[in-house]
């Protein structure tokens, strides 16, 4: 690493408070696209995971250096690995036959990575993690047909039955081939379907208020991205 960077390898006061300063610092920054996209771990979350790990790494590297303790100086970070695990878990949801919250979780589980870069006093990795993280989440998110391709939408579709051919013109209107899902029940004296299906070319808001009045049949249809 950089020369000038030495004086910050031992666990020091000062070492201590930069180190803590920039796992702050990268997890704020990663938490703040998250947080722009409204994901459920957003601004403070990645901090407290950055610094959490940051502080782990931290206390086992002082264990070991400072008082001696001759351990396992990784066991310690072993276990926010599995911790990271479990938070991860529970932000990944199957609702409408669609994964929600991988890329959030994926993301969770790297600032923890980045922290404990950056409580061993690997500052240009942690940093340069840090750039090359928000770029990815950002460049993944450009509405470009390289990623569209990759991206389904799941649409929850509501329309009357009444007419047989209804189901047909569902699928043109929306461009699927089969429903994944189908619920039916009398509403008002007339037959009401609800359907879940996926789709590559998902239709805007635009689009769908357009179809809605252009289609009487049609009583709601409610849009959620798969890879989120």
């Amino acid at each position: 690493m950089l020369p000038w960077f030495d004086g910050l390898r031992d666990v020091t006061l000062a070492s201590v408070t930069v180190r803590m300063l920039l796992a702050v610092l990268c997890g704020g920054i990663i938490g703040l696209e998250r947080a722009y996209k409204r994901r459920p771990a957003g601004f403070r979350t990645h901090i407290l995971i950055c610094l959490g790990a940051a502080i782990t790494t931290l206390t086992s590297q002082y264990l070991y250096l400072n008082l001696h303790y001759y351990t396992d100086m990784a066991r310690l970070g072993a276990q926010v690995v599995a911790g990271i695990g479990f938070i991860g878990a529970g932000m990944i949801l199957y609702r409408k036959q669609a994964i929600q919250g991988l890329t959030t979780a994926a993301g969770v589980w790297t600032t923890a990575g980045v922290g404990m870069a950056v409580g061993a006093g690997l500052y240009i990795v942690s940093v340069g993690a840090t750039v090359l993280i928000i770029l990815i989440q950002c460049i993944m998110h450009i509405n470009c047909k390289l990623f569209r391709s990759r991206t389904q939408t799941v649409l929850t579709i509501v329309f009357a039955c009444g007419d047989a051919d209804n189901c047909q013109k569902v699928k043109d209107l929306f461009g699927v081939k089969k429903f994944h899902r189908a619920e039916a029940k009398r509403v008002e004296g007339e037959i009401v379907y609800t359907v879940t299906a996926s789709t590559e070319s998902a239709p805007d808001d635009s689009r769908i208020r357009l179809l809605l009045e252009e289609n009487p049949f049609l009583k709601s249809v409610e849009t959620l991205d798969s890879d989120l």
